[in-house]
């Protein structure tokens, strides 16, 4: 007898259709799979053996075959335990084979039966409404799949409650869509005294969705504005809540189902490999840049970076997405973030410090920011000095003007984005930059000079005539001025200084 479940195998943030075929036939007794399984997959013969066993039913004394179809496609996590033991449960008649082809089922079994929580559960209950399946999975991930509207759902503690409820028994609860958490607290603007110019540049960086890179020597309070910029970012709309929980699923990092409206803050040590910051590894995972998707991926340290580490960010930045290309796989994440960085100006971080400098300078200097290739900071739309903090700045109150109020003109500047048909302005391109982005003629003149002074690449003009849209919005002009472009100048100067 062959009995059918169905799964999925997780391609990136794509589900792929998996087919469990189980047979039961006459032969020496062997438990085989079949289908391209890695170790894990391979090992849950032993768990369902075991889970099995915990509930008094001992296997066949027959030649048992799972296949895993289509079988070259390669499968691999744990959540495959509970369709092979669904699928062997109808192969042995303990319940109905036909009526587990309605069902789509993922999740890991424990030893003693329980169905435990695997990465991906969101994703697969996508897959499933768009099948027109029902999804089973485990009873802690239930909110979580619940998020997929229209989806029949069965989220067992375990294989034995399973059952029941399928032979009609006892009926399992309906699980309960997961909460909507609050956003975390931030730091809050009235924290940083000081540095006015820093605070507009985040300003800017916020509502258009620009790239930023921030130096300054150590304490001047880099790493204090990074972390405000949450607080000042607009929320995550509803459809962007459930894109961002999709990577966090197939991370196996989405807490007990509940969807967060907050954007993502990453921060990544320097350390970091580039298996960790663009993803990829073994099994091949979402890293933090994907992680950070519609959010805020912080480099602190930034030339501490091993280089090619960060010039593999130069696609994602561009394009949006990281294409991790292995031999038995080609996997897509998305990667839209906002790269907020920070670093030292040299390595001992007090160049422009008469009575601080070091020896060595300015050979410091250029050793040191020539960490970073041309193309990379090319990608950066403001570049902003961040100075050493004063006594006198500390001694001062508390700024009248918090996050709060930061986060207000943020919100207009955004909204006015939207109207184009773009998230932000730092998404503006094709006939849609041409259409909103044009300077009046004073304003034409002063880019066209300093295009040619500061011998701008095509992508430098392009990013220079954003971030000039992004302060025309915050000061509510419908044309970009002259004041608007010598503005995004100013930032765009600080990277051509090395």
């Amino acid at each position: 007898m062959v009995a059918l479940v169905e799964t999925v195998a997780y391609l990136g943030l794509e589900a792929r259709r998996v087919e469990v075929q189980c047979q039961v036939a006459p032969g020496m007794p062997r438990f085989s799979i079949v289908g391209l399984p890695d170790k894990a997959v391979s090992e849950s013969r032993e768990r369902v053996q075991a889970a099995l066993s915990a509930m008094g039913l001992a296997l066949p004394p027959k030649r048992i075959t799972v296949n895993l179809s289509p079988a070259d496609l390669p499968k691999d996590g744990s959540h495959y335990d509970l369709p092979i033991a669904l699928a062997l449960l109808g192969a042995m008649g303990v319940t109905d084979a036909e009526q587990l082809g309605d069902w789509l089922a993922v999740g890991e079994l424990a030893l003693d039966g329980r169905v435990v929580a695997s990465p991906g559960v969101l994703i697969a209950a996508l897959h499933a409404s768009e099948a027109e399946r029902g999804l089973i999975c485990p009873f802690d991930q239930g909110s979580e799949a619940k998020w997929a509207s229209g989806v029949p759902l069965l989220a067992p503690r375990d294989l034995s409650s399973l059952l029941a409820h399928l032979k009609g028994d006892t009926f399992l609860p309906d699980p309960q869509r997961g909460k909507v958490a609050n956003a975390a607290v931030t730091a809050d603007l009235k924290q940083v005294k000081g540095q006015e110019t820093a605070k507009r540049a985040l300003e800017i960086a916020a509502a258009g969705g620009h790239n930023l890179l921030m130096t300054g020597p150590p304490g001047s309070g880099k790493s204090l504005l990074a972390s405000c910029l949450p607080g000042i970012l607009p929320e995550l709309t509803p459809t962007e809540a459930l894109e961002v929980s999709m990577v966090q699923s197939v991370a196996g990092t989405l807490e007990a189902g509940t969807i967060s409206r907050a954007r993502p803050f990453r921060a990544p040590h320097h350390s970091a490999s580039m298996a960790a910051l663009t993803g990829g590894g073994l099994k091949v995972r979402p890293g933090e840049v994907s992680l950070a998707h519609l959010g805020v991926l912080f480099l602190d340290e930034l030339p501490e970076f091993q280089r090619p580490v960060l010039d593999s960010l130069r696609q994602p930045l561009e394009t949006g997405q990281v294409d991790v290309a292995r031999a038995n796989a080609h996997v897509t994440f998305p990667a839209r973030v906002q790269l907020i960085a920070a670093m030292n100006p040299c390595r001992c971080g007090h160049a422009g410090e008469a009575e601080r400098i070091c020896s060595r300078h300015p050979r410091c200097v250029g050793e040191y920011q020539g960490r970073l290739s041309g193309p990379l900071l090319d990608r950066i739309d403001c570049h902003v000095e961040v100075a050493a903090v004063s006594a006198i700045d500390l001694s001062m109150p508390p700024p009248a003007e918090g996050s709060d109020e930061v986060a207000q003109r943020v919100a207009a500047a955004r909204s006015r984005a939207t109207k184009r048909g773009v998230r932000s302005n730092a998404e503006l391109e094709g006939d849609v930059l041409e259409e909103h982005a044009v300077p009046d003629d004073e304003g034409r003149a002063l880019l066209m000079r300093a295009a040619e002074k500061l011998r701008l690449s095509a992508r430098g003009y392009t990013r220079m005539l954003r971030v000039a849209r992004t302060i025309a919005d915050l000061s509510g002009a419908q044309q970009i001025g002259r004041a608007h472009i010598a503005e995004a100048l100013s930032y765009r100067q600080q990277s051509m200084v090395r």
